[in-house]
């Protein structure tokens, strides 16, 4: 499965990728069917099977890839395989004659064929490698294939020969021959190099630096614009060890908050909100934030004085990227105002997530955000729902375990994608709930920069989920 390459709405729009339809669902929604397209092969020229299906989630499962809860709540024998107290998945069976994959759920999920378009769940071939191969990526099927791969400095896409024989439809073929990629962390490096054409598309999933602003929007207006996303950006308050398991102490933290100096930090590229459900997702809220417009720093100073957590030590983890670097400076400052005793720990961007996700470490509080998956709510209640913690690879930083937020998601998780509206009431009455538990100081979500070269033609396609649409870059 897989998106339309369209901007916006049309964009959210599943279609089928290596399948040759939509799947065929059962009337209990516990049954998925796919049959795969003859003839496809993966880069390397080697066949594609319906039985590398199976083998690709077990390695998705076994590397780990971080959202695979999104798989093991759902699929029959997935939890059991994770914990090992199985070889395979039960719930997953393929013929490689009639191209026929079959999976069976444990319980009805909507937005499970959402799910099914992760590129987490992509084919790769039978006996690859269950461990992380960043350094040599194993063959995939799609217009281009990764090259060249300098783990966290540099990687290559090349155009795959292959691709255009199998005909897949409004799937592009790609226009350009390579994609050359360097990974830096100095976003005001990476800006200046494209405002300077020395480089031609700037990461959208990077800030751009308030001080380059002015300069882009007045020498490069034709080739930038803000992009929305729908996303969450907050910091997380672990409520399983002290301060933040005490609640008076999560509400001073979301009592103290400017949201708009964060929006400050954030170039203008910040929304500010308090809800976790974002804008442009069923559900999110159009009430009042709890906590007021304003800071209030008296009130929450007072709050910890009555919780006797004046003094409390705290460790706030943090990114070295920029704004993420000045979210938590601005963070632990305010921490300290209000009577806590913080100290920054600000580590490499490329380890912070796998850091903060491990159970040895389990911090007390820092920086997180989330972008949509899919246009689900149930995809941002992935990081609330007790199920999603994890020893490693942890996304429900907070450590949220809380029974109505259970029984809320066993009601609404099973509702279609294209039900949602029936739903819209009680998705936003679940976070208003949760926000005022104040289980996370969430203050907005984030539009992004398209951010060309002069070379490049600016009308490519902007996707709501992956942004800039590779396949469909070109040079004018």
């Amino acid at each position: 499965m897989t998106y339309r390459h369209e901007e916006g709405e049309a964009g959210t729009e599943l279609i089928p990728g290596l399948a040759d339809a939509l799947p065929r669902i059962s009337d209990d929604g516990l049954t998925y069917d796919f049959t795969l397209r003859r003839g496809l092969r993966y880069s390397n020229g080697a066949p594609v099977r319906a039985t590398d299906y199976p083998y690709s989630i077990m390695r998705m499962i076994r590397v780990p890839w971080g959202g695979r809860s999104f798989v093991t709540n759902y699929v029959e024998g997935a939890q059991e395989y994770d914990e090992g107290r199985a070889d395979s998945i039960r719930g997953i069976t393929a013929d490689d004659n009639s191209g026929r994959i079959t999976i069976r759920l444990r319980e009805p999920y909507g937005a499970f064929s959402n799910v099914l378009a992760f590129p987490a769940l992509a084919f790769v071939p039978r006996g690859t490698p269950m461990r992380n191969l960043s350094a040599s990526p194993p063959p995939g099927v799609g217009p281009y294939m990764l090259d060249e791969v300098v783990p966290n400095r540099s990687f290559t896409v090349r155009r795959n020969p292959i691709f255009a024989d199998f005909r897949i439809p409004d799937i592009p073929l790609g226009n350009l021959d390579a994609i050359r990629v360097s990974i830096v962390s100095n976003t005001n490096s990476e800006a200046q190099q494209v405002l300077n054409n020395q480089a031609d598309v700037f990461d959208a999933g990077d800030t751009l630096p308030p001080a380059l602003l002015p300069q882009i929007e007045s020498q490069a207006r034709d080739r930038f614009a803000r992009k929305p996303v729908p996303s969450v950006y907050y910091f997380f308050l672990n409520t399983t060890r002290p301060p933040f398991d005490n609640e008076k102490a999560r509400i001073a933290v979301n009592m103290a908050i400017d949201r708009e100096a964060l929006a400050r930090i954030a170039s203008g590229f910040l929304e500010t909100g308090c809800f976790f459900i974002p804008r442009g997702i069923v559900g999110h809220p159009d009430s009042e934030c709890p906590y007021g417009d304003e800071p209030d720093l008296e009130g929450a100073q007072r709050m910890l004085r009555e919780a006797g957590l004046e003094g409390a030590p705290v460790t706030v983890w943090g990114q070295e990227r920029s704004p993420r670097k000045e979210y938590i400076d601005y963070y632990t400052d305010l921490l300290n105002r209000i009577g806590f005793r913080a100290e920054e720990r600000i580590i490499a961007d490329t380890v912070y997530f796998p850091t903060i996700g491990n159970e040895r470490t389990d911090p007390q509080t820092g920086y997180a955000n989330w972008l949509q998956d899919f246009p689900n709510p149930s995809d941002f209640y992935l990081l609330m729902d007790a199920r999603s913690i994890q020893p490693t690879n942890n996304q429900n930083f907070s450590k949220v375990d809380d029974p109505f937020i259970q029984r809320q998601l066993e009601r609404l998780n099973p509702v279609p994608a294209t039900e949602l509206d029936t739903v819209a009431a009680e998705w936003q009455a679940l976070d208003e709930y949760t926000a005022e538990r104040a289980y996370v100081a969430a203050f907005g979500g984030l539009s992004v920069p398209k951010f060309f070269s002069e070379r490049m033609n600016f009308d490519s396609v902007f996707h709501p989920l992956y942004f800039n649409d590779w396949s469909t870059l070109s040079l004018k």
